[in-house]
């Protein structure tokens, strides 16, 4: 039996209307949300370490002996004790985590791989270098020392870009040709450990492995500096970041110049770097580790999370500081512990990252 239709007569149909965009406004909201509550809980977890790294050690202050210290309203030997040795050491700590995150979350974004930390590429093997160079053959130290880590992590840099660069910059061919450049440089590391005496080598010994130890408030100035004014930038430059993830065409066909962001946030991330590994020496794999954590916590879907990056280094290097103080056979180097824990991490990503492809 055939069905008649009348011309005229109306229809029902479905009342589900699809509204373009709905599903994914509400997304990116929820995303935006999600980003903002985690980012300020990382950053309250990082003051809150801050105070335990300045509370803890032989003699435990709580927190108003620090305030009456910071008023100036404490006792001689307490206000010394948390004015010219703790706090310094902990807003070191504190600053050169964060700038190690910024820096790592920056160049791991940039080039579109968890590979490409500043740890593996060879900036920090250039610091490494140059430093290692000014205590075993110039007798450097302080802030000649300091002038030689900056000036080495950025000809490192500069040497990389400039091997790796094609018409243009690909990820892949930056780390490879990193990873390379840090075999030469750590090479030529080691041939000086060997030819320096003895007392050298242990000055250059402490410095390669990373420590809070000799932290003063005049270190404190240029790395809370470069957090600060490098911070900024990248901040601002993050939308950029984030739309070159998605490719150099669709970058420059929404008005980016490619080119000149990637030269910018490169040049800014490696000046941090540089600055906060001549104030501790290389503290290893906080560049690298910061960046996969602050995206995991924050699930940052459309923005890089420079910030919560930043909080999540500090807070890294805090608590390192925390367990080297008080490890049951002394202290140790700051940058020993997260080793202890960067090695690992480093081999489970990358067992991770060839599951995916498998």
């Amino acid at each position: 039996m055939m069905e008649t239709i009348v011309p005229g007569a109306q229809t029902e149909v479905p009342q589900r209307v699809a509204v373009p965009g709905k599903a994914p406004s509400q997304r990116r909201r929820k995303s935006r949300i999600r980003h903002g509550v985690v980012t300020a809980i990382l950053l309250i977890a990082a003051i809150l370490f801050l105070v335990l790294d300045v509370s803890l050690g032989n003699r435990v202050y709580g927190i108003d002996e620090i305030v009456n210290a910071l008023t100036g309203s404490a006792s001689g030997g307490t206000t010394f004790s948390i004015m010219e040795l703790r706090l310094p050491r902990a807003l070191v700590a504190c600053a050169c985590g964060a700038v190690f995150g910024i820096a790592g979350v920056s160049f791991q974004t940039l080039l579109g791989n968890v590979l490409a930390s500043p740890d593996v590429v060879g900036i920090t093997a250039g610091a490494n270098l140059a430093a290692v160079f000014a205590i075993t053959v110039v007798g450097a130290s302080g802030m000649v020392l300091f002038g030689f880590a900056v000036g080495g992590g950025l000809a490192a840099a500069c040497m990389v870009l400039l091997l790796s660069w094609n018409r243009g910059l690909a990820g892949s061919r930056f780390i490879l040709v990193g990873i390379g450049v840090a075999a030469v440089l750590n090479a030529l590391t080691s041939w000086l450990m060997v030819r320096a005496n003895q007392w050298d080598v242990q000055a250059a010994s402490r410095w390669l492995t990373g420590s809070l130890a000799d932290a003063r408030w005049e270190d404190a100035f240029p790395v809370t500096s470069a957090l600060v004014l490098g911070g900024l930038v990248m901040v601002l430059l993050s939308r950029h970041i984030d739309v070159l993830r998605f490719g150099s065409d669709v970058a420059t066909g929404l008005g980016i110049r490619v080119n000149l962001t990637r030269a910018c946030v490169i040049v800014v991330a490696v000046v941090m770097l540089s600055i906060a590994t001549a104030t501790t020496g290389p503290i290893a794999f906080v560049s690298f580790l910061s960046g996969p954590l602050a995206l995991r916590l924050v699930g940052a879907e459309y923005r890089t999370p420079v910030i919560a990056a930043g909080a999540v280094g500090a807070s890294i290097v805090l608590v390192a500081d925390v367990v080297a103080q008080h490890f049951p056979s002394g202290t140790v180097p700051v940058g020993v512990m997260t080793s202890l824990v960067g090695g690992p991490a480093l081999v489970a990503i990358i067992i991770l990252m060839m599951r995916k492809e498998a």
